[in-house]
């Protein structure tokens, strides 16, 4: 079992209760709470409370069209903060996602312009993505073959990309601002679904869904493993079922499902089924638990690393694109602001591990909606930049100190 699933930490409550029953299940999942195995607890109980202090305070919070703005000010975090997510995975961190997804944007922007080159848009978009990988691969060489601690590389990476930012939007703008022509691109972020095309994309969701957790458990229960029980599929495939034709029919009633969100969410299907399906997500998840022991067991900890450092520089460079089709322009101050810390805040609360080896990529989703959903009814209140400052980085502090809490709680029943 891959860290941060949801099954029960293998040894827990054995000889207790069966897994093959319901009230079995919930009972070694409960004990898995109390010895630090969360999961998705915490975030489940953050956006209740969100939610209703908001609803509470402006009434404008829950309707629909709030909630698809909503869900467009996520789709562009959450993409970036997949990539984070990868990064903290393996026990590391990337301060440059921000400036390299300007990078991406811009570089995208460039290209298109009809005057120079002109570009087509998927030509375009493929360079740019090549041009974050690459920054993700050199800066990773110099972490892996240099012995740079990727904090400060990062940092230095942080500012060399404002400043590239910066020199190329300055050449060919006075005003520092370029438009995105391309009506394909500026589609990314602002197309919608039409209402039956949303309900088909609920019905794949959720039928996917089930099908992946029924094999997994038939092909774990084939292995002599832990599987869940079929009546907690079904119980959890009734539940997305239930919040995903209930999104579709909320988005429907404003503009329909963005577009972007369908981008999202193929990414998470597909980053998931790596981090989770295959050798390479298994020896992510070993190298963030012990390197050295990861090493001795004949795993390439650095061509591991600079994979996923590749891996946060393509995501980063998906989410700059999201971010310039959602503002139809780049500019001299894109990939500034907050952004670097909505996504790490993002990967964080969404149950990531600073200290390694224990997350998910859909924690990115998770956290993205947190940390969103807090920017979102902040700017509904009209709050000023310090006190939303004071809020986001109280918020981020408890995610950290819940991850603490649990590492604690592990270490002490030896499950980590």
């Amino acid at each position: 079992m891959t860290a941060g699933e949801a099954l029960p930490p293998a040894g827990v409550g054995e000889g207790e209760a069966s897994t093959e029953t319901l009230s079995g299940y919930l009972k070694l999942w409960w004990q898995g709470v109390k010895y630090g195995e969360l999961g998705s607890l915490p975030i489940i109980v953050g956006l209740g409370v969100i939610v209703l202090i908001f609803g509470l305070l402006d009434s404008t919070f829950l309707n629909e069209r709030n909630f698809t703005n909503l869900l467009l000010q996520m789709a562009a975090i959450a993409t970036i903060a997949i990539g984070v997510v990868f990064v903290l995975l393996i026990g590391e961190i990337d301060l440059s996602v921000a400036f390299v997804s300007a990078v991406g944007g811009v570089v995208m922007t460039l290209l298109l312009r009809p005057e120079d080159p002109g570009w087509p848009w998927w030509a375009a978009v493929a360079a740019a993505l090549l041009v974050t990988t690459a920054i993700g691969f050199v800066q990773a060489l110099v972490i892996t073959k240099a012995g740079v601690p990727s904090f400060v590389v990062t940092l230095a990476g942080l500012l060399i990309w404002s400043g590239v930012v910066l020199i190329l939007v300055t050449q060919v703008s006075d005003v520092g601002t370029i438009r995105i022509q391309d009506q394909t691109v500026i589609g990314f972020a602002n197309d919608f679904l039409s209402d039956i095309q949303g309900w088909i994309v609920a019905a794949v969701v959720v039928v996917a869904f089930a099908v992946v957790q029924l094999q997994a458990a038939r092909a774990r229960r084939a292995g002599g493993l832990v599987a869940k029980p079929t009546v907690v599929i079904v119980l959890q495939t009734l539940g997305l079922a239930a919040v995903t034709f209930a999104t579709v029919w909320y988005a429907n009633k404003d503009r329909g499902v963005p577009k972007a969100i369908v981008i999202l969410g193929v990414f998470l299907a597909l980053w998931s089924f790596i981090a989770s399906r295959t050798r390479f997500g298994r020896h992510v998840y070993s190298v963030g638990g012990n390197a050295e022991a990861s090493r001795r067991a004949g795993i390439d900890v650095d061509r591991v690393r600079i994979a996923v450092f590749m891996i946060s520089g393509f995501m980063a460079g998906v989410g700059g694109i999201m971010l310039a089709s959602r503002l139809r322009s780049v500019a001299t101050n894109t990939g500034g602001g907050n952004l670097l810390l909505l996504v790490i805040a993002a990967a964080v609360i969404g149950g990531t591990s600073l200290f390694g080896g224990v997350g998910r990529v859909v924690c990115a989703l998770y956290g993205a909606l947190v940390i969103t959903s807090i920017e979102n009814g902040m700017n509904l209140l009209g709050l000023s930049s310090g006190p939303k400052f004071v809020i986001t980085g109280l918020v981020l502090l408890g995610a950290v100190l819940i991850d603490a809490y649990a590492k604690r709680r592990r270490v002490a029943r030896g499950m980590a």
